[in-house]
């Protein structure tokens, strides 16, 4: 088992998560905090695995960024047949993982399979991958199925690494060690049983009743408070005279909120009650509102740390951009109404 500083040395100034912290990760079984315990995996319960991704991202982005997006995929063990999920996460090593867009198509065939092509971007943990999921638009000698609402069919598929051209084309500031990279499919054959719906379960658990948003919202949160701490900490180190106590106890205060919403969404759940659309609304708001004070409260401390800040060998200058790559994700971005340039 690897300690906090272990990691933290294996992945300062990494491309790729070292071998041993990868060993790591499969030992403790870090990718199936979400699979079912019938799977093989460790069924953690929305708070208890929203505390593993804080911790997570606390030690490293490019780590606690890896391990939620790939264990976040593994989320779909739910939604895939049980023979085929038994089959799979029989394999300590299985790690799903991929994109959400839907970037390629998957041609019908008469015998319940699917022909795919496309290209997809930015797969969260590329290198270390078993099987890459995707989105694509289900076509009929060439031509898309409409349903009955005339909106395009898509379907989710689960492909094996060997069937996927990876292209390492990650070249952002941060989140280095990521692995986010694009991948390609042609002329691959699958059979319908490796496909799913998101919103179709074959398992029977509060888990699966939590909406999609919320489930990203409060994943993606965890990420950037526990980032934010690691921040703190080494912008402590950098300048010990200036006090930080206020920032860190709002990142306290804040993920602890997190928290509280995620056991009040198991609890609504558990009463057979569904998490309504203002429910759903004002926890995505909260959301977008608590990353706009992260990114001025750390923009705001970073410019008093002085030019050791800028080394881009320090710590401080790697957590930083890897801070300000993940708030780039789409889900917390303002709308155009709400943006404000004036000074």
């Amino acid at each position: 088992m690897l300690s906090t500083k272990a990691i933290r040395q294996e992945l300062q100034g990494a491309s790729v998560i070292s071998d041993k912290v990868i060993e790591h990760i499969h030992e403790e079984g870090l990718l199936k905090i979400w699979v079912p315990q019938k799977y093989g995996g460790l069924g953690y319960r929305f708070e208890e695995g929203l505390k593993a991704l804080f911790g997570w991202a606390e030690t490293d982005g490019s780590f606690g960024w890896m391990l939620t997006l790939c264990a976040g995929a593994n989320y779909f063990s739910r939604n895939i047949k049980p023979e085929v999920a038994q089959l799979l996460f029989t394999h300590s090593e299985t790690c799903f993982g991929g994109s959400g867009m839907i970037g390629g198509t998957a041609e019908k065939q008469n015998d319940n399979t699917y022909v795919i092509n496309g290209s997809w971007n930015f797969a969260t943990g590329a290198p270390h991958l078993t099987h890459f999921t995707l989105n694509a638009k289900i076509t009929d000698n060439g031509k898309s199925i409409i349903d009955e609402d005339g909106n395009e069919v898509i379907r989710s598929f689960i492909i094996k690494k060997e069937h996927a051209k990876i292209i390492p084309n990650w070249k952002s500031m941060g989140m280095k060690a990521s692995g986010t990279y694009s991948f390609t499919i042609e002329n691959v054959l699958i059979s319908e049983d490796y496909s799913f719906v998101y919103d179709t379960f074959f398992t029977n658990d509060i888990l699966d009743s939590i909406p999609f948003r919320v489930f990203a919202d409060l994943t993606l949160l965890v990420n950037y408070l526990g980032i934010a701490s690691h921040f703190i900490e080494e912008a402590e180190y950098i300048r010990p005279e200036i006090h930080f106590k206020s920032f860190a106890e709002s990142v306290e205060k804040h993920l602890e909120k997190v928290l509280n919403i995620s056991r009040e969404v198991e609890n609504i759940l558990g009463d057979h009650k569904v998490i309504s659309d203002d429910q759903q609304y004002e926890i995505h708001q909260y959301g977008v509102e608590l990353v706009q004070k992260l990114s001025h409260q750390i923009l705001t401390v970073y410019t008093q740390l002085g030019i050791r800040a800028t080394d881009t060998n320090s710590v401080v200058y790697q957590v930083f951009c890897d801070y300000f790559t993940a708030a780039m994700h789409s889900n917390f971005r303002p709308s155009a109404e709400d943006l404000n340039f004036s000074f």
